[in-house]
């Protein structure tokens, strides 16, 4: 493969652009956020219920039972109404998706270009700004620059670069400006590795799924063997050909497929992804509405939930006899040719302006190892940085640094040359602390009612997190600890429970004090926005990232806030909340059915008596039992509290109602028998009974009633009895 070595001030042409193109070396977006449409079909239309049930059409459709085909019309649109939904819930994620792509600065032929970082190419040459994350593996070609390798590493620490150095995806550039070469592109770059392991070692947890998985097995173990004994048994009935057998025997398992539930439940989870893309949430796993509808404790990072992720100047401090108004004055000369971009000088931009017009000599951008910035004007240089270095801290100054970021300014008439100025007198102090989110207070008041337990988890001083954490309003933020004085793992997890705030956690311990947690049978959540906090990410049961952090966190995570807003979560919340409580009402009138059918099919091998049940009289008790208010209410607001075990919850509330069907399925057969009632008749009171006890359920599960319940049950029973009135014959 070609490599050009383009220079930094003319970039690329437009011919080796294309040619890259089209030897596909383009930075292409390498995160999977949904299926294709070809997918989408196949895994809706191709399911093992609906294969079944067309081999069980095309038995009737070969003994000439064409009046009870009519099942397979419904399972065809319950598919084609699942598969619609999800695709347009693609195209929904999608959209937000592309919404969300971040812009890059390129050099073409000369000329700046702002594009798309996946239209990046291999050795185009990119413009780096103080603020701008590095969107691919880079080299410097001309610059010196300082970058953050947090997100990356979790160190706080800035790194120098300069000419000849690499620069790493994910990392982002404190000051300074530089042009870079593009090294990698796509999977190559150092956060997709990172990103695509996290995923590879993700396993989806989610009770719904696993206990439809359950179901499904068991019913496909179940279903072929009493389908061959049952038909046997019906063939051997006297006045019964095989016509009838098969009909019998396909009424038989086409009550014990529980197919609408599974295509119910993928539509209602695909309608909640839906919304939440319209409240501005990209749903990257359809399940974890589910899990974090379950969250018992909630763990977060204090920036881009609690806080804003920047700062502000809370309080302007004079010293040595210097006026307010100067002050006020340096620090908007400060602000005004600074060409900084760290949180601190941003502070102070939005507080302080000037007027004046100055002449720069020099500027020393601000560097970690440093901690302090300048400017040279004319006949005066101003600085500020930390008061150890400017200066010295008085007492007076020494209390605000628990909780807040002190920074010291002061004056020289000497000119900056490569080092901090002598004889610089300290003519102010200003404190700056993080801007908390004007809706956290009432997020976290809504946690704590419903009963989630939060934990923040910091990189920063845990006096300084605890600080934040109080005017957030977290409860019990005066317990804090240093996760630097833990010596052993096991401090570490006997910590994770005992204490709400953590400060200076590295990644490692992040994932610890998730994994402790989780054995502790909590259902955990948690927020990131760096490389740093893949770890735990990946292994909380439902993870949560911003769309302005980094690309790692993002793919990684399975929820992402695109608007970068905490607002969202309870959304998020009450959302899964409906969805879940919703399928579970569906779902027990779908598995009353299947457990009737079940255990009506595994008797009638042993009873010398023709099946109750023709496929045309369950496709009508299927359509007004469960069908159209499994859908209905499927879809209805619902933000009660999620209590007990999916399985368990459905199966108490299904199994009395379908043992009640199969007791007065008997009744009705020895009462048959000793009054000689005939076939039709025996079926059609089989039918009624089934029908009027399936809607005792109905209405249990519709309580408490409201309008669109009360038309529901109404209509519902409307239909049966007109059906039963102008098919009677069938």
């Amino acid at each position: 493969m070609q490599r050009y070595n383009p220079d930094y001030k003319t970039g690329l042409t437009h011919e080796q652009v294309n040619k890259r193109k089209e030897e596909n070396l383009i930075n292409y977006d390498t995160t999977v956020k949904t299926k294709s449409i070809r997918s989408i079909i196949i895994s809706n239309f191709f399911t093992l219920f609906n294969i079944m049930n067309f081999v069980l059409a095309l038995l009737i459709f070969f003994v000439g039972a064409y009046k009870n085909l009519l099942f397979i019309i419904i399972v065809i649109l319950n598919t084609l109404i699942s598969t619609i939904q999800e695709i347009y819930s693609k195209r929904t994620i999608d959209k937000l998706s592309f919404l969300a792509q971040t812009k890059t600065k390129v050099i073409r032929e000369g000329k700046i270009e702002e594009i798309s970082n996946f239209e990046l190419v291999l050795d185009d040459v990119i413009e780096l700004n103080a603020g701008n994350q590095i969107p691919t593996d880079s080299v410097i070609l001309s610059g010196e620059i300082e970058v953050n390798e947090s997100l990356l590493t979790g160190e706080p620490d800035n790194i120098e670069k300069k000419k000849g150095d690499k620069l790493l995806s994910g990392s982002y550039l404190v000051s300074g400006k530089c042009f870079a070469k593009v090294e990698h592109i796509g999977k190559e770059n150092y956060v997709a590795q990172i990103s695509h392991e996290a995923k590879q070692k993700r396993k989806v947890n989610s009770e719904i799924m696993n206990s439809l998985n359950k179901i499904i097995k068991i019913i496909s173990f179940v279903i072929i063997p009493v389908g061959i004994l049952l038909f046997f048994n019906q063939l051997d009935l006297q006045g019964n050909d095989f016509k009838q057998a098969i009909i019998s025997t396909v009424a038989a398992l086409i009550g014990m497929i529980p197919e609408g539930l599974v295509l119910l439940t993928s539509t209602v989870l695909a309608v909640s992804v839906t919304r939440l893309a319209k409240k501005k949430v990209l749903v990257q796993e359809l399940y974890c509405i589910e899990t974090l509808a379950r969250v018992d404790v909630l763990c977060l990072d204090k920036t881009g939930t609690i806080t804003e992720g920047r700062m502000t100047v809370d309080k302007i401090i004079q010293y040595n006899d210097c006026k307010e108004n100067e002050l006020k004055e340096i620090l908007g000369s400060l602000g005004k040719y600074s060409e900084d971009k760290n949180s601190t000088i941003e502070a102070v931009r939005e507080k302080f302006t000037s007027n004046k017009e100055l002449k720069v000599i020099a500027r020393m951008p601000f560097k970690s190892a440093n901690k302090w910035s300048g400017i040279s004007f004319e006949d005066i240089t101003y600085v500020l940085g930390a008061p150890e270095v400017i200066g010295n801290t008085p007492k007076d100054i020494e209390k605000y640094i628990s909780e807040y970021r002190v920074v010291a300014i002061g004056k020289s008439k000497e000119k900056i040359v490569d080092k901090l100025p002598s004889n610089i007198e300290i003519v102010g102090y200003i404190l700056i602390s993080d801007v908390i989110r004007k809706n956290s207070k009432e997020i976290l008041e809504y946690f704590d009612k419903q009963g989630v337990a939060i934990k923040l988890i910091s990189g920063d001083n845990p006096i300084t997190v605890s600080n934040i954490a109080k005017k957030a309003g977290v409860k019990d933020y005066e317990n804090y600890i240093d996760a630097r004085t833990f010596k052993t793992i096991e401090e570490l997890r006997e910590a994770a429970t005992k204490y709400t705030i953590f400060g200076r956690v590295t990644p490692e311990q992040k994932k610890e004090i998730i994994l402790a947690l989780k054995e502790e049978k909590h259902t955990v959540a948690m927020t990131g926005d760096g490389v740093n906090d893949v770890l735990a990410l990946k292994n909380a049961d439902c993870s949560i990232s911003v769309a302005n952090g980094s690309d790692a966190a993002r793919n990684v995570s399975q929820l992402v806030l695109m608007d970068s807003d905490f607002k969202s979560m309870p959304n998020i919340v009450d959302e899964g909340r409906r969805t879940i409580n919703n399928i579970q009402r569906s779902a027990t009138l779908f598995l009353v059915k299947t457990i009737y059918a079940t255990i009506l099919a595994v008797l009638f091998v042993f009873i010398n008596m023709p099946y109750p049940f023709i496929p045309i009289q369950l496709t009508l008790i299927n359509l007004v039992v469960t069908g159209i208010p499994s859908v209905i209410l499927a879809l209805e607001p619902n933000k009660e509290r999620i209590k007990g075990k999916f399985i368990i919850n459905v199966i108490k509330r299904a199994l009395p109602t379908a043992l009640t069907v199969v007791t007065n399925i008997i009744i009705i057969g020895i009462i048959s028998s000793i009054y000689n009632l005939d076939e039709l008749n025996y079926s059609s009171v089989c039918v009624v009974v089934t029908a009027i006890t399936g809607f005792i359920l109905l209405f249990k599960i519709s309580r408490p009633f409201n309008l669109s319940r009360g038309i529901l049950f109404v209509g519902v029973v409307t239909i049966f009895t007109l059906g039963i009135s102008l098919f009677r014959d069938l």
